[in-house]
C-alpha cells in the first residue's frame, strides 16, 4: 500500500508541475509583460549570483588540473593537460556544476519568498487589487533564471578556465596564449553548441520547480521551510535528468 501510495503521489505531483508549466506558457508570455520586475529579477538572479558562481568554477578548474596532472604524467602526456581541462570543463563539468549551485542558491530563495508571501496572504491581495501574481510573480522569476543561467555558465567557465591555467603553472610554466591556445584548438561546435544550450533548460526547470513550490506551499513557516528544500532538491534531480536526455540527444544526433 505504502508503494502505491508513493506512486500516486509522484504522478501526482508530475501532472500538477506540467499544469503549472503549461499555464507559464499560455498565461505568462501573454502581455502585458512586467519589463521592470524582470529586469529587478535578472539583476538579483544573475549578477547577485556572480561571486558564489565564480568562486565555484575558479576552485573547481584549479582542483581539477591538480587532480588530472598525477594520472597524465603516469602515461607521459602532460602537454594534453589543457586540452582536457578544457573539453571536460565546457562540455559538462561547467554547466552543471554552475546549475547545481545556481539552483541551490536561486531555487530556495524563490521557493522561501513565494512561499511566504502565499502564508502572508501577499499573493491573495494581490489578486484582489486587480494585479495579475502568476505574471508578476512567477512569469518574470522563471524567464530571469531561464535566460541568466547560460550568461553565469560562459563567465563561470571563463574563470573555471582561469583556474585551471594557473593549476597547470604550479608544477610547469605555460604561456596564457599556448594554454588556451590548446583548448580553444581542442573544441569544436558539437562541444560548445549542446553545452550551452541546455543550460537555458537547466535555468527554465529551476526556474519553475522553485516557483512551483513557493506558490503552491502549505500554510505556516514549516511549509515555507519545506518548500524551499524540496525546490533545491527536485530541481537538481532535474539538472541530471536533463543533462542526460541532452548527452542522449547530442549523441543520436552525432554532435559529439
Amino acid at each position: 500500500m505504502a508503494i502505491i501510495t508513493s506512486i500516486k503521489v509522484f504522478f501526482g505531483e508530475t501532472g500538477n508541475i506540467a499544469r503549472f508549466t503549461g499555464r507559464f506558457f499560455s498565461t505568462g508570455l501573454k502581455p502585458r509583460f512586467e519589463i521592470r520586475e524582470l529586469l529587478s529579477q535578472c539583476y538579483i538572479i544573475g549578477y547577485k549570483s556572480l561571486p558564489l558562481i565564480a568562486l565555484t568554477g575558479f576552485i573547481m578548474g584549479l582542483v581539477l588540473t591538480m587532480q588530472l596532472r598525477p594520472s597524465l604524467v603516469d602515461y607521459g602526456v602532460e602537454s594534453q593537460l589543457p586540452v582536457m581541462v578544457g573539453i571536460a570543463i565546457v562540455r559538462e563539468i561547467g554547466p552543471v556544476i554552475t546549475a547545481l549551485i545556481f539552483a541551490g542558491k536561486i531555487a530556495s530563495s524563490i521557493g522561501a519568498e513565494l512561499g511566504s508571501m502565499k502564508v502572508t496572504e501577499q499573493i491573495d491581495a494581490m489578486e484582489v487589487s486587480g494585479t495579475n501574481p502568476f505574471k508578476y510573480l512567477v512569469a518574470t522569476r522563471v524567464l530571469a533564471t531561464t535566460l541568466m543561467l547560460p550568461v553565469l555558465t560562459v563567465m563561470g567557465d571563463a574563470i573555471s578556465l582561469f583556474g585551471a591555467y594557473l593549476g597547470v603553472n604550479i608544477k610547469s610554466v605555460t604561456s596564457f596564449k599556448l594554454f588556451f591556445t590548446q583548448v580553444f584548438h581542442s573544441l569544436s561546435f558539437g562541444d560548445v553548441s549542446p553545452a550551452f544550450l541546455k543550460t537555458f533548460f537547466f535555468g527554465f526547470a529551476v526556474g519553475v520547480i522553485g516557483c512551483y513550490k513557493g506558490y503552491n506551499s502549505s500554510k505556516g513557516t514549516r511549509g515555507v521551510g519545506s518548500s524551499a528544500n524540496s525546490a533545491v532538491v527536485l530541481s537538481s534531480v532535474l539538472i541530471f535528468i536533463i543533462d542526460l536526455l541532452a548527452v542522449q540527444l547530442t549523441d543520436l544526433l552525432g554532435l559529439n
